[in-house]
């Protein structure tokens, strides 16, 4: 089965899982990132400052990105 790591990415911090996820398919790693992200959104939204933006990204075996959600907050001023 194929290895995907989960990278969160918040303005300067960035981290990468050391812990690689083992998934069936590509269909079965975007449903886990999708959920996974569903029940980080309400802490993440509530943190989140103006004109900024939240990632969670699945990179595979390589450290190539695969899927990337984004939370943005902007102002219009």
């Amino acid at each position: 089965m194929p290895l995907y790591f989960f990278q969160i990415r918040n303005g300067r911090y960035s981290g990468c899982a050391d812990q690689a996820t083992e998934f069936t398919d590509r269909d079965a790693a975007w449903k886990q990132m999708t959920s996974v992200c569903a029940d980080m959104a309400a802490g993440i939204a509530r943190k989140l400052n103006e004109n900024s933006e939240w990632h969670l990204e699945l990179l595979d075996e390589a450290k190539e990105h695969v899927f990337r959600i984004r939370i943005v907050a902007e102002t219009f001023e």
